[in-house]
């Protein structure tokens, strides 16, 4: 018998907020342990927590981002902590998968407070309580998800949307984006869903497939054997490659969830959802299709702009105003980046090594380049490539233009002028260029009227050289065929 595998994801995000979820702590990584606390975020008896409004408003506003409802009515309950259902079912995450786009439905996303950090030593442990209290967004899946891979290409694909609404930096290192995978196998066309398998805490989205590939792999193995499977809840030992039982898994009702008594209902006005709403922005994969659609650029480049917004921003500003977006693409990505990615790496190999002043340092520091100190106008990229397709200068003279454009911020045109870069195009000046170089190369004209086609380039080579690369190539092309064939 063969057998398919179900996934649902539950993804625990931090949220973007200056502040704690109940109190005015400040939501800060990498405090001294124990600093960013009070009463409330310690949980201490009596105390009276206030929702955090910025809180409430991302989670709205990731309801919207991912195509979900927002209920009219939300009340808190206490568990271990305290949560408001903020968007409801109807929702889904749409991306690229296997040549295609898939979808994964959203059940719910809603509005947690995370926990403190144990770290555990020798022979004690101990907690840091500035994490207490942030507010964690729980997004849940419906188990739409059939492997690993598509697992791992949805996560991705809920990061980007969650960076680009603004809602959660995402960053991992930090901790701010951790998953519980929900996994169960089923008999290939079994309506009924097997037993649910969680695997709790993952924090990285390659750790997510390798523990997801390990555990599908592990309950065929079972069912195949003739074992049952049992509702229980793992841990993921990335060192050994293994998951390992913690706990059968407990049910909803277990939680014994109770009314907060100390927090109001939420009843948001359409004004207030007007407001959340009108925060919405373009989703990346949307951002992807309409690149390709209304510029002609290829998926790789519409990627590229799609995962670097600010490049993507300063691309699309120029290429409004261009007939050749894929020209304009091509020099902000392959020419453009690479000048910047540059910059940067200088920068940072100046504040690293040592240095006899500190102000030498900062000098070197304040060279780096970025967007949004360019020394050149954008409209010079639109000059460069009308250069280029007019054939005032040759591809490999614009790319001199280009660095001295960089460095200097210079007109294109200025350029061309003071280095002398125009491409030669009278014909009288490339004949002379073309029979020296077949005076001067026998044996390759040889080749050629014997029918080796390819010598042809070696002869252009000469002329490039003869002209100091400002020949016009098409035209030296076309002269040197003609001689031979003459």
């Amino acid at each position: 018998m063969e057998y398919e595998v179900v996934i649902g994801l539950e993804t625990h995000v931090q949220l973007k907020t200056k502040s704690k979820m109940w109190c005015g702590c400040a939501n800060q990584y990498g405090a001294e342990p124990n600093t960013n606390v009070c009463p409330v975020c310690l949980g201490m008896p009596g105390v009276l927590p206030v929702p955090n409004d910025e809180a409430l408003r991302k989670t709205v506003l990731t309801g919207y981002l991912l195509n979900c409802e927002i209920p009219r009515f939300a009340k808190f309950d206490r568990k271990n902590y305290f949560y408001p259902d903020a968007s409801t079912a109807n929702g889904f995450v749409e991306f690229e998968f296997n040549g295609g786009l898939s979808r994964v439905r959203i059940t719910r996303a809603h509005l947690e407070e995370d926990v403190g950090k144990l770290t555990h030593f020798e022979r004690t442990s101990g907690v840091d309580f500035n994490r207490a209290g942030v507010p964690l967004m729980e997004i849940v899946s419906e188990p739409d998800i059939t492997s690993a891979d598509m697992a791992y290409e949805y996560l991705n694909a809920l990061k980007d949307i969650l960076i680009y609404g603004g809602v959660s930096d995402c960053d991992m290192e930090k901790g701010m984006v951790r998953c519980d995978v929900n996994i169960s196998v089923r008999p290939v066309g079994s309506q009924a869903l097997g037993a649910k398998i969680e695997i709790k805490n993952m924090n990285t989205f390659s750790g997510v497939r390798r523990a997801a590939e390990y555990e599908i792999a592990r309950q065929i193995g079972v069912v195949k054997q003739g074992g049952k499977l049992i509702q229980s809840t793992r841990r993921w030992d990335d060192v050994t490659g293994v998951t390992e039982e913690m706990r059968t898994k407990e049910d909803a009702h277990d939680y014994r969830y109770f009314p907060e008594p100390d927090m109001m209902p939420l009843a948001p006005t359409d004004a207030w959802l007007a407001e959340v709403k009108a925060l919405v922005v373009e989703l990346p994969l949307a951002r992807k299709q309409r690149f390709i659609r209304e510029y002609s650029l290829p998926a790789g480049d519409a990627e590229t702009f799609k995962n670097d917004v600010p490049l993507g921003n300063y691309f699309e500003n120029i290429a409004k105003q261009s007939k050749n977006p894929k020209a304009v693409a091509n020099w902000v990505i392959n020419n453009l980046r690479a000048k910047l990615s540059e910059s940067s790496s200088r920068r940072e190999e100046a504040l690293t090594e040592e240095s006899e002043t500190d102000q030498s340092l900062l000098t070197s520091a304040a060279t780096s380049v970025t967007l949004a100190n360019l020394k050149f106008k954008p409209e010079a990229l639109l000059e460069l490539v009308a250069l280029v397709e007019a054939k005032t200068i040759s591809s490999a003279a614009a790319q001199q233009v280009f660095t001295e454009m960089f460095d200097t911020g210079k007109a294109p045109a200025v350029i061309v002028q003071e280095k002398g870069l125009a491409q030669v195009s009278d014909t009288g000046a490339l004949e002379k260029f073309c029979d020296e170089a077949i005076a001067a190369n026998p044996n390759p004209v040889a080749d050629y009227k014997a029918g080796k086609l390819a010598a042809l380039n070696s002869l252009k080579g000469q002329v490039m050289k003869l002209s100091k690369g400002k020949a016009n190539p098409a035209l030296v092309g076309e002269i040197l065929e003609k001689k031979l064939k003459g």
